[in-house]
């Protein structure tokens, strides 16, 4: 549906040349929802507008439903960009201009008949839940309804693509959750394809089925949302991945170093991660059965769900005679999860 290939990006500055996106390939299919993420200045907010050709890339092409928007004039890309939603961090609505009215400008600019604009309009307010409020303003609504307008002005008319610009990063974690159901909801219902911008993993995790990191201008990594939460490549990944799911040692054993050397009194941490029916599945509790010569320690536990499929992460601590230590990760490690040995350290009884 979507195919980037090789999109570069270069501004002008008084210091000199400044290269936003440095060569990016990027394919996305028709239905997807795709998250690309990144920090503040990483260049994503330039590569989603290079989608619908707000910034013409300097070089690369842009392939949309299998036309060429690079190889388009201006008269050509309004056409097209009727076929590409987009949805905005500040809403963007007219603020002269009732929600009905702001829903509607798109489709008077195209001079469709008032007639064919109201029944366009009640459909789109009923899809967003916002059918009572057609003749308020924006500034009698709340930051969620003010986006849910944004939605319903984005998909007037009848788009193939949704673009979301950091559509939740100005709205309350309640609020987002709602908009995040609604987008998935559309995605669902009207087969759309829609690209997702945000700085936040929980975005991600919540909605897309594809991701891409980028940074400095580069993807770092991508693939399934799955894939990337359960084997992170880069470390700007594992950083995103770490706000939601913690790498981080337990607080008794931060400001310890961490060997790879038994030392006396010390613990070998594990960390543990499961995904699918493998989450519900009692691996500790029959390791301690098999494996009964090892002292076994819980240190961190979490339990989510990436899609609706279990996803669980945990940190343990094991001592014990050497041959049954090894007896318990042999045991684990023919379990169905993933195992990363963190290291041996000892328990800083003393910190405050």
């Amino acid at each position: 549906m979507i195919k980037l290939s090789h999109i570069e990006k270069t501004y002008d500055s008084p210091s000199g040349p400044v290269k936003a996106l440095k060569g990016i390939d990027l394919t996305i299919r028709r239905g997807e929802i795709f998250g690309i993420i990144g920090l503040s200045g990483a260049g994503k907010s330039t590569l989603i507008r290079c989608i619908n050709m707000l910034e013409r890339p300097t070089a690369g092409k842009v392939i949309v439903d299998g036309k060429d928007l690079t190889a388009m004039n201006d008269s050509e890309l309004r056409e097209m960009r009727k076929q590409i939603g987009m949805i905005f961090q500040h809403f963007n609505l007219l603020s002269s201009a009732t929600v009905y009215d702001n829903v509607a400008f798109p489709l008077r600019l195209a001079n469709v008949d008032e007639s064919a604009i109201k029944n366009k309009v009640d459909e789109l307010l009923n899809l967003v839940g916002l059918s009572d409020k057609s003749n308020q303003y924006p500034s009698q609504l709340s930051g969620g309804q003010k986006q849910r307008v944004g939605i319903a002005r984005a998909l007037a008319s009848d788009p193939k693509v949704l673009l979301c610009d950091e559509a939740t990063s100005a709205l309350d974690p309640q609020t987002t959750k709602s908009i995040l159901e609604l987008i998935k909801d559309i995605n669902n219902s009207l087969e759309l394809t829609v690209v997702v911008i945000t700085h936040e993993m929980q975005v991600i995790k919540d909605i897309c089925d594809k991701v891409a990191v980028i940074s400095n201008g580069v993807i770092a990594e991508q693939g399934s949302v799955v894939d990337v939460f359960i084997n992170p490549q880069q470390a700007i990944t594992k950083e995103f991945i770490s706000v939601l799911l913690s790498n981080e040692l337990p607080v008794a054993f931060r400001g310890n170093r961490v060997t790879q050397e038994e030392t006396v009194g010390s613990l070998l941490l594990l960390r543990l991660t499961f995904f699918g029916e493998s989450a519900d599945d009692p691996v500790i509790a029959g390791m301690i059965r098999e494996v009964s010569g090892v002292d076994v320690t819980l240190l961190f536990g979490t339990l989510d769900q990436i899609h609706g499929i279990p996803f669980g992460r945990m940190i343990i601590g094991i001592s014990g005679e050497q041959s049954e230590v090894d007896k318990a990760m042999d045991y684990l490690s023919h379990e169905d999860l993933k195992l990363e040995i963190i290291g041996y350290v000892e328990r800083n009884y003393n910190r405050a």
